[in-house]
């Protein structure tokens, strides 16, 4: 018998997304694999049903998780989702381990088989199922899209018979996909760009796009790709520096994080005191705690005459997109294991290996495990 993968219909408030769209689901069954779909899963990303060929329908969430050997998801299985679900049966989505004790618990006890989707070891041969890149590239666009529209002037300069408009200045803080996106955005719409990252690796990256990066004599060169914390003498030593940028900027874009960690706080309430009336900070860390120290998720704090928007899940705001790219994530990490229909995962192969989150009644991650155990 082949597997059957199974896509729900996403149920978190605001999210827009779908798992597997109809090209994937194509591609899936070309594989051998059996496709079961909830009604209206894509609908709200703009793929209605009659797009999706060569598939099995289930007018309930209920039938997809009672038949799947194989779960796509994007958001984190709810508890109900979880007890729902037969043991072995794999699920492939996003976790937010760090944050879901009790739902990674209720896999590890249901011997359930979850890939995290943010745990994708960032290696060259793993860039095409790099899930948190894809979507960062989305987050990094339309936060200069918002900050543009929240501003009350040109991104662009302008020259009229009513005089010269000057561009308005952009500061983008953290130069990873969604940064480095932000920056491309931000000079696409004609604005003066700044940069700035702990890692002195990105400088190049930076000025390749066009905008100048900002030197504050601190590197935190980390591992995996990722930015080390800074010691208490390196961060106010940034600061001093950054919060000038601050004052200057018409926008600042923050995009900084630490996986698993509280985003670390760049923008004190001090240096927006600083800003001139009028301008922005588009906060994308705001789920994850916030790179200022004013950010409220899903909220905008006006403090003085300047905004600070806490952005969260932006690429869901650009659903039909971010399903395309999520959805590839999902089946070139998948597609080596299936053969002739059949599920046949290589624990050897590192990818799988750093990816998986639970496994046979154990949990795999050794930082989670970790924090488990801390909890109890």
């Amino acid at each position: 018998m082949p597997v059957t993968i199974g896509v729900l219909r996403e149920s978190a408030p605001q999210e827009t997304r779908v798992s597997l769209v109809p090209e994937v689901a194509a591609k899936f069954a070309a594989l051998g694999a059996r496709v079961l779909i909830e009604r209206g899963a894509g609908a709200a990303a703009q793929f209605p049903d009659v797009l999706y060929k060569q598939v099995d329908w289930a007018d309930g969430a209920g039938a997809v998780l009672a038949a799947a050997d194989i779960l796509l998801t994007v958001q984190p299985l709810a508890l109900a989702q979880i007890g729902a679900l037969k043991a072995g049966t794999v699920v492939v989505g996003y976790a937010q381990a760090h944050a879901k004790h009790a739902e990674v618990k209720a896999l590890r006890d249901g011997r359930i088989t979850h890939f995290a989707m943010e745990f994708v070891p960032r290696i060259s041969r793993a860039q095409s199922m790099d899930a948190l890149s894809s979507q960062a590239a989305i987050a990094g666009y339309k936060a200069v899209l918002i900050a543009a529209d929240n501003l009350q002037k040109f991104m662009p300069m302008l020259t009229t018979a009513a005089g010269t408009i000057r561009p308005s200045h952009v500061l983008v803080i953290g130069a990873g996909v969604a940064g480095l996106q932000a920056i491309a955005t931000a000079r696409r719409l004609g604005a003066v760009v700044e940069a700035y990252d702990v890692r002195s690796a990105t400088k190049e990256q930076v000025k390749s796009l066009g905008a100048k990066f900002v030197d504050v004599g601190v590197s935190a060169e980390g591992t995996g790709g990722y930015a080390r914390e800074l010691t208490a003498e390196e961060k106010a030593k940034q600061q001093e520096v950054l919060d000038a940028r601050i004052a200057a900027a018409d926008a600042v874009i923050t995009t900084a994080s630490v996986p698993g960690r509280p985003a670390p706080k760049i923008v004190s309430r001090a240096a927006v005191e600083r800003m001139r009336a009028g301008s922005v900070v588009v906060d994308i860390a705001a789920e994850q705690g916030g790179n200022c120290e004013l950010t409220r998720a899903g909220e905008t704090v006006t403090h003085g005459a300047v905004k600070v928007i806490g952005a969260v899940n932006l690429a869901a705001q650009l659903a039909y997109n971010a399903s395309e790219m999520y959805a590839r994530n999902l089946y070139n990490l998948l597609s080596p294991a299936l053969k002739g229909g059949e599920l046949k995962i290589d624990w050897d192969d590192e990818v799988f290996a750093q990816s998986c989150l639970t496994h046979d009644g154990a949990v795999k991650h050794e930082g989670t495990r970790k924090q488990l155990a801390d909890s109890e």
